[in-house]
């Protein structure tokens, strides 16, 4: 079992983010849009209907990465030891922050007002996911021990420190992402606005 302040880095299969202010301790959420949720039942994900059923969830420090209304798309990223001086620059150069979030403007007027729930999770059933950092596993029914109300997403990130980009599209700033060596997770991509350079969109 996972427990207190501390977070477990040496379990995870990716460098984790850098804290944000205000994290508090180590814990385990679902986030939805649902306020009524209390039992999770192992599922495959439409993405990948061979996988396990599985539950999933995040950990307190990569929770930041859901506070979005849930098929908004948005890139997130932060450095780690392995980020080049030159990427340190290209991404952060003109920041304070030690994390960035992009999304597309075409989302803000959904996002000032949206409200979510935070569902916290037991952790003793599970494992932390073998190639995603901040993911964490169960194979089992988990039952939701606390809810949470998770709201003023904009306000959000600027209390925690996390820089918010609003950009009329992703694409430029994602293509650089993949190609560089800071670390990200991106999120709802396939619902991004068309590429506004290619000709004809």
């Amino acid at each position: 079992m996972i427990m207190g302040t501390d977070y477990p880095e040496h379990l995870l299969a990716r460098e984790a983010a850098p804290p944000y202010q205000g994290e508090g301790p180590f814990a385990l959420w679902h986030f939805s849009e649902d306020p009524a949720l209390q039992t999770f039942t192992p599922h495959r994900p439409a993405t990948d209907p061979g996988a396990p059923p599985r539950v999933w969830a995040v950990d307190t420090r990569h929770a930041p990465m859901f506070w979005f209304p849930r098929d908004c798309p948005r890139g997130c990223i932060w450095p780690v030891s392995t980020t080049t001086a030159d990427d340190r620059e290209l991404f952060f150069g003109q920041s304070a922050a030690k994390r960035i979030h992009v999304m597309e403007s075409s989302w803000l007027w959904r996002m000032r007002g949206w409200r979510l729930y935070a569902y916290r999770f037991p952790a003793e059933t599970f494992r932390p996911d073998e190639e995603v950092g901040g993911y964490w596993l169960s194979d089992r029914r988990v039952v939701a021990v606390e809810r949470l109300v998770v709201d003023d997403l904009i306000g959000r990130h600027a209390v925690a420190g996390i820089e918010l980009r609003i950009t009329p599209s992703i694409w430029p700033f994602w293509e650089r992402v993949v190609n560089s060596t800071v670390e990200f997770s991106g999120s709802r991509l396939g619902s991004r606005v068309p590429d506004p350079r290619t000709p004809g969109t």
